[in-house]
């Protein structure tokens, strides 16, 4: 007998970054798709929110990764066209370090490897050409135009509108408890109804490992803490640049509401003297830290490599423990963008053993797999979510996946 919830070609297992994109691309292939997500489209519980993330090419040196990477560049820009939604802005990117060779040394072999533009900077140069950073004279940095910022919550819904438009169904705030083989593919079990697919791809998140058990010891999902300040006195930075935003007025307003998951335009980005003021990368003395520029908030995103395994059920707050080491970096390296606290978030990183993906088939080719991305699969989302669609419906895919196969923890 066929549940009550219908029977779909395939049901995506999870609406956030990558599983907004494979049911968009399940759905644009002709496929009948239902997309299940526990939460709300977008939501701030796992690894897709926080208004921006980098699409930097610095530090993808495997060819695999770095053909993900343009197809998903290629694939951020389709979306645009696609939905009329500004979502990328280009802003090129730099790796600094500061007491030793990283992440400088990987990104020159990357640019090296691909043939990438790249400058090198000392910490005086790159104070020149950016005044608002400051690291010290001696401090090695890399330069890469071709980095963009794309707005993360702002992907997903426009992932789920073109995913809607080509004929998806997407339920937000319904669980799925279960799922199990049948003689025809899937049957899944959510805390609504059952439903049964030919086909399930799960892009759980912090969350896959309990929804599929080759999984469980696998991942480990992680607690991480970002922290947006205000401009202050320093280097002058002009935060008046324009915003690309094909928003409207109406939409625009949204965007002021602290309601989780609020949306608004493409981001600001912080600009000195007409250039935009790259994101970066940086490694002071073995701590690695980030930074965004503009990120919908006047002054600068920064974040740092303190990835605490967690409960992903139970993720706590951010507190002042997380904000003291951000705020001293920005004291110390970006003064212009150290101001008062604006803003503190926490988010969840789910890691696999050896930082790359898990991207492969389960259960006879029944279920398609994307986990594991250890923090850096937001920018691959497009390209992801096309792969997914690949190994759903032809049971293969052109691209290169072999090295993010589940086997290779055996």
């Amino acid at each position: 007998m066929t549940p009550s919830g219908g029977r779909y070609d395939a049901i995506v297992l999870g609406v956030g970054g990558v599983g907004s994109a494979a049911t968009y691309h399940l759905a644009r292939r002709g496929a009948d798709v239902l997309g299940l997500e526990r939460f709300d489209v977008p939501h701030a519980r796992g690894s897709s929110h926080g208004r921006t993330r980098l699409l930097q090419r610095l530090l993808d040196v495997e060819p695999a990764t770095m053909a993900l990477a343009d197809r998903a560049h290629e694939g951020w820009r389709d979306l645009e066209r696609e939905t009329g939604t500004d979502l990328l802005t280009d802003t090129g990117s730099l790796a600094v370090a500061v007491g030793g060779e990283e992440p400088v040394d990987s990104a020159r072999r990357a640019c090296e490897r691909h043939d990438l533009a790249f400058d090198t900077l000392t910490g005086a140069e790159l104070a020149e050409r950016f005044p608002a950073y400051q690291f010290p004279d001696g401090a090695q940095a890399l330069y890469q135009p071709d980095g963009a910022v794309v707005a993360s919550e702002r992907g997903v819904v426009a992932h789920v509108s073109a995913a809607l438009s080509e004929g998806a169904t997407v339920q937000a705030r319904e669980r799925v408890v279960d799922w199990s083989r049948t003689a025809e593919g899937v049957r899944v079990d959510t805390d609504r109804d059952s439903y049964l697919a030919d086909r399930l791809v799960v892009t759980a998140g912090p969350w896959a490992a309990q929804s599929v058990d080759a999984l469980d010891g696998v991942l480990e999902p992680c607690r991480h803490a970002t922290a947006w300040f205000a401009p202050s006195a320093g280097p002058r930075v002009n935060h008046d640049a324009e915003v690309r935003d094909g928003a409207d007025e109406a939409d625009r307003g949204s965007a002021d509401s602290e309601t989780e998951g609020a949306v608004d335009g493409s981001p600001e980005v912080v600009r000195t003297d007409g250039d935009p003021v790259p994101p970066f990368v940086a490694t002071v003395e073995g701590e690695n830290y980030y930074g965004v520029p503009g990120v919908y908030l006047p002054g600068m995103k920064f974040g740092r490599a303190d990835f605490r395994p967690t409960d992903p059920d139970n993720l706590a707050e951010p507190t002042q423990a997380d904000e003291r080491p951000l705020r001293a970096f920005a004291d110390s390296y970006v003064p212009g963008a150290a101001g008062s606290t604006l803003r503190l978030d926490t988010g969840l990183v789910t890691n696999s053993p050896d930082g790359q993906f898990v991207v492969d088939t389960l259960a006879e080719g029944r279920v398609a797999v994307a986990a594991g991305l250890s923090g850096r699969g937001y920018k691959f989302a497009p390209a992801l979510g096309a792969v997914l669609a690949d190994l759903t419906l032809d049971g293969e895919t052109d691209a290169d996946v072999s090295a993010f196969g589940l086997d290779r923890f055996a």
